[in-house]
């Protein structure tokens, strides 16, 4: 290698060699600088908290002090607290002793009192045994002195009061009677009438026949058919009598019942409009009239519940409803008659604050059972309380079908009013008719409840039946037997009979002396 260069490379690492150690003692010092300063810092910190210390054992001491002497305080309290309260425990107990002694003697004084009570009980139930063994002695003799017993005394005091004072008391019943009857019967005149008056319908009645026009005379031979063929159909399909007689332009078709009688006349348009009248026809048309009808009870009865405003109730309700439509009593249309009731009983139930639903309902469903009585055995009452319980109607209307004509007792408000909507509207003017039969063996019959009675000597039905007028022999009947009378035939009237309103029942008692001067 050459000299030069190896010279130039100890030279070079010479210098970089001092390079570095200057270097690395610069850094030293740098270092070392800092180290100091950091520690001077610390050392400062370290007098600061010592400091800091100082006074804070300081403060420690002052608070211990300041503690011993609270806490000198606060027992010295504290002992005087609970020596005042050991003092007031020893006067509590002190009463308390007092007050137990005290209760000590109450009760032995309440035992010795009921011992003595006890005593007393015994002795008044022996008093009391003894008298009642006196006094039913003294019964037995006075009985077996008088020849009576209690009951017949009691029997006769009574029966003796009657004859002395009937007299007066029958005049204290006819005053309280007047007096009552024309208070209330104002009342109800009023409330009649205003109810009357508010409600107003058609008065018409049905007969048990239906005629039917005819385009010309000349088609009553084809009704009837060859060798009336035709008219045995049509009367064995619908169960109505068909009447050709002389009536120009017209047949008659009769029947009971109203159902039917509707078939047929429909049928018989029918026929009549389509010129095909023989027994096949007429069956085919009668089966599609009587389907036809069917639907029409539905409707009648959904247009009834929907003018009184009752919409709870389900179809084959409102069917059976709509088959009053085709039922009548007394002439009267049973449907129309419901829904008059309803409206005029709706109105009385407002006045007197019953409740309007319960009785609307009530005087709908009132003649309820009459659509079925000729297919279900039973009165209609009965028949109509079945179908409502069936259908699930509220117990309180129920009640008021049941009591309508006091079958059952009336025993709300509501009935009451049902009853007396009827009354109402089966009474009042053109509403009703029935047969000169029917007429006349319903005035004997209330005649001869009357009749029936002790002391009736003779007894008329007049003004139309609405009123029985009864004549009673005088050595019978006093005026208190009169009142007692005039009831008894009123109940036994209600009880056997079956007549439209209110019969009027008035017993006459009078009499007559008559002397010859000659």
């Amino acid at each position: 290698m050459d000299p030069i260069i190896t010279g130039l490379a100890l030279l070079g690492g010479a210098a970089v060699g001092l390079f570095l150690g200057w270097t690395l003692f610069s850094q030293g010092k740098k270092i070392s600088a800092s180290l100091q300063a950091q520690i001077s810092e610390k050392e400062n910190q370290l007098r600061k908290l010592d400091t800091k210390l100082a006074d804070v054992r300081s403060q420690i001491r002052t608070a211990e002090a300041e503690a011993k002497v609270a806490s000198k305080e606060i027992l010295s309290e504290a002992k005087i607290r609970a020596s005042e309260i050991e003092s007031k425990l020893e006067k509590e107990q002190g009463r308390l002793e007092e007050k137990e002694k005290a209760l000590d003697e109450k009760v032995k004084e309440v035992e010795r009192q009921r011992g003595t009570l006890a005593k007393q009980k015994e002795e008044a139930d022996a008093l009391r045994q003894e008298l009642t063994d006196a006094s039913e002695k003294h019964r037995a003799a006075l009985e077996k002195t008088a020849k009576l017993t209690q009951e017949e005394a009691k029997q006769q005091l009574l029966e003796q009061m009657e004859k002395e004072f009937s007299d007066f008391f029958a005049k204290q019943l006819k005053l309280k009677k007047a007096e009552m009857e024309t208070e209330y019967e104002e009342k109800a005149k009023n409330l009649l009438a205003e109810a009357m008056q508010r409600f107003a319908s058609e008065v018409a009645s049905e007969s048990t026949s239906t005629v039917v026009q005819l385009p010309s005379d000349d088609i009553k031979g084809k009704i009837i058919g060859k060798e009336g063929r035709n008219i045995t159909a049509f009367e064995s399909a619908t169960g109505v009598d068909v009447i050709i007689d002389d009536t120009p332009g017209a047949i008659v078709l009769s029947g009971f019942d109203l159902v039917r009688r509707y078939v047929a006349k429909l049928s018989m348009e029918k026929l009549i409009q389509d010129g095909r009248i023989q027994p096949a026809r007429i069956e085919e048309v009668v089966t599609k009239v009587k389907e036809q009808v069917g639907k029409m009870m539905f409707e009648f009865g959904k247009r009834a519940t929907e003018e009184l405003g009752i919409t709870v109730y389900p179809q084959d309700l409102l069917k059976i409803i709509g088959r009053l439509r085709f039922r009548t009593s007394y002439g009267q249309n049973v449907l129309k008659h419901s829904v008059e009731m309803a409206q005029i009983g709706k109105m009385l139930a407002e006045e007197i604050g019953a409740d309007p639903t319960i009785v609307a309902e009530g005087c709908l469903l009132h003649d309820v059972g009459k659509a079925l009585d000729h297919e279900v055995t039973g009165t209609h009452v009965e028949i109509g309380v079945e179908i409502c319980k069936r259908f699930k109607v509220r117990p309180e209307v129920v009640h008021c079908v049941a009591a309508h004509h006091e079958d059952t007792p009336i025993e709300s408000p509501e009935a009451f009013v049902v009853a007396a909507a009827d009354a109402i509207s089966g009474a009042r003017p053109g509403a009703r008719k029935e047969s000169i039969e029917e007429y006349f063996k319903r005035l004997r019959a209330l005649e001869e409840v009357a009749k029936t009675f002790e002391g009736v000597s003779r007894a008329f039905a007049i003004s139309a039946g609405r009123e029985v007028r009864i004549y009673v022999d005088t050595k019978k009947i006093d005026d208190l037997g009169q009142e007692k009378l005039a009831k008894d035939i009123a109940k036994k009237v209600e009880a056997e009979l079956t007549y439209p309103g209110v019969i009027k029942v008035n017993v006459i008692r009078e009499r007559r002396i008559e002397e010859m001067a000659k």
